[in-house]
């Protein structure tokens, strides 16, 4: 799997690109990737399937600011890349979500609720629609999965669905991987205490092809 440059995200800004994202405008600086940790290796603990149930704790609120890459392959099957910075904010069971290049402007804000779903592109009128995947599949060409990743980056399992989970074999208290929806979450880092939680995540999916490689600053 290729590997994906990521930089240090500068201070965001509210400045805003004309171009459409649906081509390959995301990935037009994918030459600047920086390296990452490679795809995880197959751990020896046998994963365990259970119904899935959700640890998420009972703060309303959460923020995460990170990195990320993408790789996809847009509607002629050709492959393309995306990344840059990330704005993460939760509220209840509302999530905003927004995307910027490596300068700081915005590429993309995406908010979800259960009553709607909206993505807001620079200079276009908002999209809405009854799902998020539904929008950035259109609009971006690839979907990222903001309804699992509420759970995931937590790190647990989504409770509307069954799910395997492969224990951390250093520390059986934490997650090694996830697999759930379709989807293959492996823990790569978690943060060093004092800090807590997830440092380091990667996400792949294979119909349609989709790799996703997340940072989170602590």
């Amino acid at each position: 799997m290729a590997e994906f440059p990521l930089h240090r995200r500068p201070a965001a800004t509210a400045a805003v690109f004309a171009r459409s994202v649906r081509r390959p405008a995301l990935g037009v600086a994918a030459a600047a990737l920086l390296a990452l940790a490679g795809c995880a290796t197959q751990l020896p603990h046998e994963p365990s399937t259970a119904r899935a149930t959700t640890s998420l704790t009972t703060q309303t609120s959460r923020a995460y600011h990170g990195r990320f890459a993408v790789q996809y392959n847009d509607q002629n099957g050709q492959q393309r890349n995306a990344y840059g910075n990330f704005d993460w904010r939760e509220t209840d069971s509302t999530v905003t979500l927004q995307l910027l290049n490596p300068l700081g402007q915005t590429l993309a804000v995406v908010t979800s609720s259960p009553a709607e779903a909206m993505l807001e592109l620079p200079n276009k009128q908002p999209l809405t629609a009854d799902n998020v995947s539904t929008l950035m599949q259109q609009a971006l060409g690839f979907a990222l999965p903001v309804e699992g990743l509420r759970y995931w980056l937590q790190p647990s399992v989504a409770p509307t669905s069954r799910a395997q989970t492969t224990p951390d074999p250093k520390d059986p208290q934490r997650l090694a991987q996830i697999q759930q929806d379709g989807w293959t979450i492996d823990y790569l880092a978690y943060a060093d205490a004092p800090a807590t939680g997830v440092k380091r995540v990667n996400l792949t999916r294979e119909d349609p092809p989709l790799q996703i490689k997340l940072v989170l600053d602590q």
